[in-house]
């Protein structure tokens, strides 16, 4: 029988050659289109379906939850500079006032301005609140006593995952947590 789940909700997880996930973030999904399309192409193995199928006039298949890759690709040892990362690094708070805040609601900040030499890199760049980064606009920290709560740097991937083990996504399918977080430190009781 055909479960009625969305479709929208039936992406695919895509693990690399060592069944690991190509990125935890942000995580390596595909949406159910492409799953399938990688599926003909022949670049990827099965390893989970959901129950929803999806049907063309020739044939019927289960829609893929996990898929692997065939070949494995080498994965940078090095975060993506991104606004997701970034905003994961400082795990969602407005570094200047501290509060937490929703992903629309931040923007980002350059520590020193660029109009002052600032460049746009892990090292000069913190999640700002809207109102915070207005009152700091173009000045100096010291300029005007505002100075981010943790020096901005480079994160590891291993630190990234820490942070984002703290905002799981709003949707992970069943068949996704055999091959997430399986790295996580154990705690003894």
């Amino acid at each position: 029988m055909n479960r009625t789940v969305p479709l929208e909700r039936c992406s695919a997880l895509i693990l690399n050659a060592d069944y690991r996930p190509l990125s935890y973030f942000p995580l390596s999904v595909w949406s159910w289109q492409d799953a399938v399309k990688a599926i003909f192409r022949g670049s990827v193995n099965v390893v989970s379906e959901y129950e929803r199928t999806v049907r063309s006039p020739e044939l019927e298949m289960k829609l893929p939850s996990v898929l692997a890759l065939k070949e494995y690709v080498t994965t940078s040892r090095k975060p993506a500079f991104t606004r997701f990362n970034l905003f994961l690094r400082d795990q969602w708070q407005c570094q200047y006032c501290g509060d937490d805040f929703a992903t629309h609601e931040l923007t980002f900040d350059h520590v020193i301005p660029r109009s002052r030499g600032g460049r746009t890199n892990w090292e000069n760049i913190v999640a700002a609140c809207q109102c915070c980064n207005t009152k700091k606009g173009n000045k100096m920290p010291q300029d005007i006593g505002m100075f981010p709560r943790i020096k901005p740097r480079q994160p590891t991937v291993f630190e990234l995952r820490h942070s984002g083990r703290k905002f799981p996504p709003n949707f992970l399918h069943e068949s996704w947590s055999d091959f997430l977080y399986w790295d996580a430190e154990l705690s003894e009781d």
